[in-house]
């Protein structure tokens, strides 16, 4: 497979420390980030090696005769609007920069991760457009915005170096799910479009087809814990500083929703076992903030996390 062939391939590069001075890493200046410094690591591709989509098209669902009822997509609904993008797509592109009613939403996926967000592209005040850095930190992506050069980490969803350092994303609800339950759940959905602007690209072809089934990673991690496999899925759901993730295969033991605490709030989780996707809401049915993702990846950025069914 293509990743068994671009990794080996892709340049590693461990970081030392520069003792605070600048230093550049694929065409970005890096100066006092709020990550250690030598966990920053290039991914293989340069800057846009791998080309966000800055222009989205989109088809109705009855159109989308490229997707099988079992692709996984990523779905949201906002301001109205519903939108299903494949990860099919996002897989060779990372980032959508799209709008909704002008309203910017940019939507990340990392195929390392596994872990898929949608986020407010107004930030400080601006309307931001995003591109891949060809970076990563804990195996994640790292964007970047074009305004200003600031890196962000897609999973702390915070502005790690550059002028917006410190900023943090507003995260946005959104499903992990597969074509069949997002279409039969909204049925006037519009589907993110294979004619994307890059028609050489061939988006029947996986480039991390057997990743998933392995626990073997490409790039260090900060933090590993043994508790459960690196790829075990599991949704990850944040309440002010205080975390928990919520593994797949144990919320199948429990009828959905399953009632739970995290810290004195109470949550409801529910999840759908045949598509394999889980959602998070507190006491008054509005959505909780989580990501669904590699158990790896939560890990390595929240080692204070709960788990559920942990003994």
């Amino acid at each position: 497979m293509l990743w068994r062939v671009l990794v080996p391939l892709a340049i590693f590069v461990a970081v030392s420390a520069h003792g605070g001075d600048q230093w550049s890493i694929n065409g970005f200046v890096i100066d006092d980030p709020l990550v250690p410094e030598q966990e920053l690591a290039h991914g293989g591709p340069p800057r846009d090696g791998i080309p966000s989509i800055d222009s989205p098209r989109f088809v109705a669902a009855d159109a989308a005769e490229f997707l099988s009822r079992k692709d996984r997509v990523l779905g949201i609904e906002y301001n109205g609007i519903s939108k299903a993008y494949p990860v099919r797509i996002l897989n060779r592109h990372e980032i959508v920069n799209d709008l909704y009613d002008e309203n910017p939403l940019i939507v990340s996926w990392c195929p390392l991760c596994g872990s898929g967000v949608a986020f407010d592209g107004r930030v400080a005040g601006k309307n931001l457009e995003f591109g891949v850095s060809g970076l990563l930190y804990n195996s994640d992506v790292l964007l970047y915005d074009r305004s200003t050069e600031s890196l962000w980490s897609q999973i702390m969803l915070k502005a790690i170096n550059g002028p917006l350092k410190g900023q943090s994303l507003k995260l946005l609800p959104m499903q992990h799910t597969t074509w069949q339950d997002w279409r039969a759940k909204h049925p006037e959905t519009l589907v993110l479009s294979t004619d994307t602007g890059f028609p050489d690209i061939n988006y029947h072809f996986n480039p991390y087809a057997g990743y998933g089934s392995t626990n073997r990673l490409f790039f260090p991690v900060a933090n590993q814990d043994r508790r459960l496999r690196n790829k075990d899925w599991v949704l990850g759901v944040f309440i002010g500083e205080t975390q928990k993730a919520y593994p797949l295969h144990e919320l199948r033991k429990f009828e959905s929703p399953i009632q739970d605490k995290i810290g004195q709030q109470s949550v409801s989780i529910e999840f759908d076992d045949a598509n394999q996707t889980a959602s998070a809401y507190d006491e008054k049915g509005l959505p909780l903030q989580s990501i669904q993702l590699y158990w790896f990846a939560w890990a390595a950025f929240y080692p204070d996390t709960e788990l559920f069914g942990d003994p």
